[in-house]
């Protein structure tokens, strides 16, 4: 039978510690991070609901940590541990931030240090979907042919040569992986590449249609589109063969271990986009050797 909304609230994850416990340091944000957001936060401080009668502010990098905290557990806001103060307080801050568009720009941040620390991969880029849950979503969701028709949402993802994240767009789990193409292509973050770079895009057969291929080639791409069973056979085949798509299903699984995203609890669009920023910024700041 399948579960009401208030049985998919019951079941949804609470809380990493006990309410009076302080929280284990790998949930919250790295401090090489916070120093890269605290410059794009809004110069007031968070406040919660009935803050009139002189409740004090609460301090910024406190509720930072509680909005990692619930983007890496999955724990809903109000079974915060008390340590991180009022869930309340940062899910209203979490709102604000998501309106000034300062997780997408956290990540604009990242890709420029990975760009010149590493040197971002654009030779060989790839690009694929996949479908999560979305129980409470009420924006770009929609049935997912694969789950029973239960409400689901997709992400597409566009990563460079090493799986760093490029692009990202949601959707509803009924809209196909093709039609979301162009939409990716468009959402590139970081500053693109000298236009005499080559630029290779590895796709899986879900995206084998003619104007698939030209809409890419009108993008200035080469497509490659292979299944897994293709790239496999050459592997075993063609001596010095090396796979590239395989590294956007990577990048998918890094970004499931962010729990909130394994399954999506935000019915707003823009407020599951921006932890998707969160955890594309967290990741990118990785690779770019800055959180060690």
């Amino acid at each position: 039978m399948t579960p009401t909304v208030a049985e998919e609230v019951r079941l949804m994850p609470r809380s990493i510690a006990p309410e009076d416990c302080n929280p284990d340091p790998q949930w919250l944000m790295p401090e090489a991070m916070w120093k890269r957001i605290e410059p794009l936060l809004p110069a007031e401080t968070p406040t919660g609901k009935g803050t009139k009668g002189g409740r004090p502010a609460a301090d910024r990098r406190r509720t930072l940590d509680a909005i990692f905290s619930v983007l890496r557990t999955g724990g809903q806001w109000k079974a915060l541990p008390r340590s991180l103060g009022s869930g309340s307080t940062a899910h209203a801050y979490f709102q604000r931030l998501v309106g000034l568009g300062v997780f997408e720009q956290l990540w604009r941040v990242a890709l420029a240090e990975y760009d010149k620390a590493k040197g971002i991969q654009w030779q060989w880029q790839a690009l694929d979907g996949t479908m999560t849950k979305a129980p409470l979503g009420a924006e770009a969701v929609g049935a997912n042919p694969t789950d029973r028709a239960k409400t689901g949402t997709k992400r597409s993802l566009l990563t460079d040569g090493a799986g760093v994240l490029l692009a990202v767009v949601g959707d509803g789990a009924n809209r196909h992986d093709s039609k979301r193409v162009e939409a990716t292509l468009n959402s590139v973050q970081a500053i693109p590449p000298d236009p005499a770079t080559e630029q290779n895009l590895c796709l899986d057969k879900g995206f084998d249609y003619p104007h698939v291929e030209q809409l890419v080639r009108d993008y200035a791409y080469h497509p490659h589109i292979r299944s897994r069973g293709e790239e496999a056979r050459d592997l075993a085949e063609l001596p010095g063969y090396r796979a590239r798509r395989w590294v956007v299903e990577r990048t998918h699984s890094w970004m499931n271990r962010f729990r909130r995203l394994l399954t999506r609890w935000e019915k707003k669009k823009a407020n599951f986009l921006s932890l998707i920023h969160l955890a594309c910024a967290y990741i990118t700041f990785r690779a770019a050797g800055v959180l060690g």
